[in-house]
């Protein structure tokens, strides 16, 4: 099993930027991908991101993507996501995921998450 404690967050204008962090603990040598994902209120959860723990390929939504960049400081242990000129549509409880199996990884299926944390952007 992997445990996921996410960190970061918080409260910033249109245009502005967050960090949000995620470690995980437990049986993290498995650890084939990570991900965010996030989910507003009223809507189901959306992918938002990957990354593969070995050699650190990374897939990001459409709508994300030039403005977002996941990466690892610790290969399997963590994985961060810098988001950049935040929108008010980006706002909602960020979660953070660890996928053990290569097959779900690329369907973004994950069986592991974390308690999330909130992003809030305001105009």
């Amino acid at each position: 099993q992997v445990q996921l404690v996410e960190s970061g967050g918080g409260s910033v204008q249109a245009g502005g930027s967050l960090r949000v962090s995620c470690e995980a603990s437990g049986d993290i040598s498995r650890n084939y991908c990570m991900g965010w994902f996030r989910q507003a209120p009223g809507k189901e959860r959306e992918w938002v991101a990957t990354i593969y723990t070995d050699g650190g390929a990374t897939r990001y939504v459409d709508s994300v993507k030039g403005r977002f960049t996941i990466f690892q400081d610790n290969p399997k242990k963590t994985a961060s996501l810098d988001m950049a000129s935040l929108k008010p549509e980006d706002s909602g409880m960020y979660y953070c995921a660890a996928e053990w199996a290569p097959a779900r990884c690329w369907k973004k299926e994950f069986d592991f998450w974390g308690q999330g944390t909130q992003v809030t952007v305001s105009s």
